[in-house]
């Protein structure tokens, strides 16, 4: 069979690939805090039909005129591509004003994390809300954790003992959050500050692992999250009554879209060059 038919199927298979990241971020170019994917390929491994010769040196004393031979580079067949990674692009998303006290971006690096019973998840998506009991909780009841002022929170999630929720008594009025996550509110006359909201930082962010919901985990690669209060150790800053959108550029998804879509026929057209000629050796029987 013709190595070129199994190289155009290895460019089919990456193509569609290719398409199906293109088709998720176009999906979510409104969703709030999602970051869109990027597919990279490369070759596939190469057949060698020749390896690579160096020179060898010319005569010399009692034959001065043999010159030698040049080296040869090595003769390979490329046998196609294949999948190289599917890449998270972290770069922010532009802020939309919202008005809501309680709608909250990050203005910089950094995660909300939240938490439903022992599993703590994290979020760009700060659209949050007030549940019967006053808590601040995501869209699917995860509590957002904050912790106190005077708490420096571990770095290991499994060990966190002052990361904890934080609940708003019926009573409150002028309920703010500052650019430094502090919530505050004010009861009976008095002012209260509540807790700081935190912020998780990754040494390897694209390492996180998506899990739908607008939500990720730390994986073995992304490192273990550092908690801080906004505006501190390279931290964001929180912008209340806003929310970040999706980073997704349609017009570039689009292009991209041409770019797989031609690269996928041109996959097709090898692939039916190749039945031709196997026809044509079927037909020398003839």
């Amino acid at each position: 069979m013709l190595r070129s038919m199994y190289a155009g199927i290895s460019g089919l298979k990456n193509f569609q690939t290719k398409l199906d990241v293109i088709g998720n971020n176009i999906s979510n170019v409104n969703t709030y805090g999602f970051k869109k994917g990027r597919t990279v390929f490369k070759d596939l491994y190469s057949q060698t039909v020749s390896g690579a010769s160096g020179p060898t040196p010319g005569g010399t004393g009692a034959n001065p005129a043999n010159i030698g031979r040049g080296g040869v580079n090595p003769k390979q067949v490329g046998l196609g591509s294949q999948l190289a990674t599917i890449d998270t692009l972290m770069s922010p998303g532009s802020t939309q004003f919202t008005g809501n006290t309680l709608d909250l971006a990050i203005e910089g690096d950094g995660f909300f994390a939240v938490k439903a019973g022992d599993t703590i998840q994290y979020t760009r998506a700060g659209n949050f809300y007030l549940d019967e009991k006053g808590a601040l909780v995501d869209g699917d009841g995860r509590f957002v954790m904050v912790s106190d002022f005077s708490a420096t929170p571990p770095t290991n999630p499994t060990t966190v003992t002052n990361l904890r929720k934080i609940e708003i008594p019926l009573t409150a009025t002028s309920l703010s959050i500052g650019q430094n996550g502090v919530v505050s509110y004010v009861n009976n006359g008095n002012l209260v500050e509540a807790g700081v909201v935190q912020i998780a930082k990754f040494n390897n962010p694209a390492g996180l692992e998506k899990v739908g919901g607008n939500l990720y985990v730390d994986s073995t690669n992304s490192g273990d999250p550092v908690y801080r209060a906004p505006q501190s150790g390279g931290n964001g800053s929180i912008k209340s009554g806003s929310l970040e959108m999706s980073n997704v550029d349609l017009s570039e998804e689009f292009t991209e879209m041409i770019v797989a879509q031609r690269g996928f026929q041109a996959n097709t057209r090898i692939i039916t060059t190749s039945d031709e000629i196997l026809q044509e050796l079927v037909n020398l029987k003839r």
